[in-house]
């Protein structure tokens, strides 16, 4: 019933969900770089970085974690979303040994980075980025 009031987040709000992040827990070039190319090094700025955009797509709660319904929704794309809700439930926990909340939320987003969820989302910036890179020739 409390999703009701929750809608996806667009790329323009997510862009600027990411800027405000970068504000709040600033990262090196080098982590910037590998987080281009999808490489998501388990340290705390990019621990604390992953957590807030999760606490403000409010798809993650300090309280519950990921909220897979959310996830569902946010990233299915051209998936069904039942599929979707499927591996985000797997990749949910109920925190059984009290991580730090950027620990738990960094779990994850590992889980689900490397599920299909992952390969989409990793395929769909791809596409960004030619595109981007086609207009700005």
């Amino acid at each position: 019933a409390e999703d009701e009031d929750w809608q996806p987040k667009t790329v323009a709000d997510i862009k600027s969900i990411r800027n405000e992040c970068l504000k709040e827990h600033p990262l090196s070039n080098e982590q910037i770089t590998k987080m281009k190319n999808f490489e998501f090094p388990d340290e705390e700025e990019v621990r604390q970085y992953l957590l807030c955009t999760a606490l403000k797509m409010e798809v993650f709660c300090a309280h519950q974690g990921y909220h897979p319904n959310r996830i569902a929704k946010q990233f299915k794309m051209d998936m069904n979303e039942e599929e979707v809700l499927e591996i985000a439930e797997k990749c949910h926990d109920s925190n059984p040994d009290n991580s730090s909340v950027d620990v738990w939320a960094f779990r994850g987003h590992k889980c689900m980075m490397s599920s299909a969820i992952g390969d989409k989302v990793k395929a769909y910036i791809k596409k960004r980025q030619e595109e981007n890179a086609a207009k700005n020739a």
